[in-house]
């Protein structure tokens, strides 16, 4: 079941659930693209082939707020705010260490193997890295974790767990990056709470929020 957060004649935003992929890979598993496609289908009694594209992605075990296009008009410029870092992303994280500084910015170069599908991160400049950077915030500290808020200002591939996990910090569940131990439903404890865009055609500011998981990590913070 597709949980729908924004939807018109152009873009459609999705609260994707955590284990879900958001594009194929090798495995073959049903996507959260294809479970779009089918929905306008079914909505929308549209026969043959239904175009969604796919405008950023979250890790399988991250939930939280997918943006995708419904046009190819809209894809193209949407894609276009993207890269030219016009959009504006919130995550919560839950970690398992409260960090030393209740909020502060991580810089570091990060370098992705992808033999192994695990990035790197190094406080110094590195030839073979690329820039990241992002800002973290502390909102609430629980016995179970601590929930921080992050603006990402690059968008790196693992950039949140990584650098998270390169100040001690260690998102829940997330055993690739230093957790302790597994969550119950196998994902990790970072959700993509907020996207703020602006509209691909109205030319309007959309700020499209998600709801924190109903799962057990989730419970000190709802």
């Amino acid at each position: 079941m597709l949980d729908v957060l924004f939807e018109d004649n152009h873009v459609l935003v999705v609260n994707k659930p955590a284990g879900l992929l958001v594009h194929g890979d090798e495995t073959g598993d049903i996507t959260l693209a294809d479970l779009a496609k089918e929905y306008i289908r079914v909505k929308y009694n549209k026969p043959g082939n239904v175009f969604i594209g796919v405008v950023h992605r979250l890790d399988r075990p991250v939930s939280g707020v997918v943006l995708m296009a419904k046009t190819s008009k809209a894809l193209s410029r949407l894609n276009e705010l993207f890269r030219s870092k016009k959009t504006q992303k919130t995550y919560w994280a839950v970690v398992q260490n409260r960090p030393q500084q209740e909020q502060g910015t991580l810089i570091h170069w990060l370098v992705k193997d992808t033999s192994r599908n695990v990035t790197k991160a190094y406080a110094k400049e590195n030839p073979a890295g690329a820039r990241s950077e992002l800002h973290y915030k502390l909102l609430r500290s629980q016995k179970e974790g601590h929930l921080l808020e992050v603006n990402p200002i690059t968008g790196r591939s693992h950039q949140i767990r990584v650098q998270l996990s390169s100040m001690r910090c260690p998102i829940l569940g997330d055993l690739k990056y230093g957790a302790a131990q597994p969550l119950p439903d196998k994902s990790i404890a970072l959700h993509a709470r907020q996207l703020q865009f602006e509209h691909p055609t109205l030319k309007k500011p959309v700020s499209v929020s998600a709801p924190a998981p109903a799962t057990a990590a989730w419970a000190p913070f709802r």
